[in-house]
């Protein structure tokens, strides 16, 4: 209400009122039908974007191949607790690592919800593949950044990440909101899995690699510390050398960032 006062007269903001609160799909939706310009910037309402995040995101929308790009991604509160800093350094680590990656063959497989730029045209013809997504038969109220950004490389577009275009925003201070967070985020990546699958076969033999390991690397952490229980109480030994592998695997990958963000905090991430 206070920023409706505060720019509803303002000739530069145009505000879409909505019945009630019909969730951020369709409220994207609402503003897409509405809008007229070439690009559309989608932020969150808690996303605080660096004086020239739109000018770095416009930059690289010139190519018309790209459909989607999106910006480097911090979090606004990383100073407030253990779990906001962890945090902080798991954003750079999915933007500089895993979208990085993913950007060198023109597919970032996710372009962030927080700060993403779309080419309108291309977001018109995918409205309605967007809009009647479905999940366990109820429409679907989650994954929106990852459903649009699989249906704009279906459709032929390249997606793109800008890691100078930084954006930062709030994230969960505690375990509770945390952990339902990841819950979501998780059912929206096994969920759209099956689609991405279907476009795969024309990009790179990296991105199958990449779409597999992030499916199939959790369920295997999972398993490992199941049947390392199950082993401690049927034996009473630890399985070590599973142990260490993966603590081994995890200090070798959290140095690395170190090395490339020039920043020692990244070793307390292990």
């Amino acid at each position: 209400v206070g920023v409706h006062e505060e720019y509803a007269g303002d000739p530069r903001f145009n505000f879409i009122p909505l019945p009630k609160n019909v969730g951020k799909r369709k409220a994207q939706i609402a503003a897409i039908r509405r809008s007229c310009g070439d690009l559309v910037l989608n932020v969150d309402s808690d996303t605080i974007l660096a004086p020239d995040v739109i000018t770095r995101l416009a930059l690289k929308m010139q190519d018309q191949a790209v459909g989607a790009a999106m910006g480097q991604l911090a979090a606004s509160n990383r100073s407030e607790t253990w779990l906001t800093r962890l945090i902080d350094m798991e954003y750079w680590l999915a933007c500089n690592e895993e979208r990085a990656a993913q950007a060198r063959f023109g597919a970032v497989m996710c372009c962030c919800g927080p700060c993403a730029m779309y080419r309108r045209s291309a977001l018109v013809s995918l409205l309605d593949q967007y809009e009647t997504q479905r999940f366990r038969g109820k429409p679907s109220d989650f994954g929106e950044d990852r459903h649009l950004t699989i249906l704009m490389l279906k459709a032929g577009f390249r997606t793109e990440y800008v890691p100078e275009a930084v954006a930062a925003t709030v994230v969960p201070n505690s375990m509770g909101p945390y952990l339902r967070q990841q819950l979501r985020w998780a059912r929206s990546t096994f969920r759209d899995t099956l689609l991405a699958f279907q476009l795969l076969r024309g990009l790179n033999i990296y991105l199958t690699l990449d779409v597999i390991g992030q499916n199939i690397g959790p369920l295997l952490l999972s398993l490992s510390i199941l049947a390392g229980l199950a082993q401690f109480v049927t034996t009473g030994t630890a399985p070590w050398t599973a142990c260490l592998m993966i603590a081994a695997m995890t200090i070798v990958r959290c140095s690395v960032a170190a090395f490339r963000a020039r920043q020692l905090r990244f070793l307390g991430f292990s």
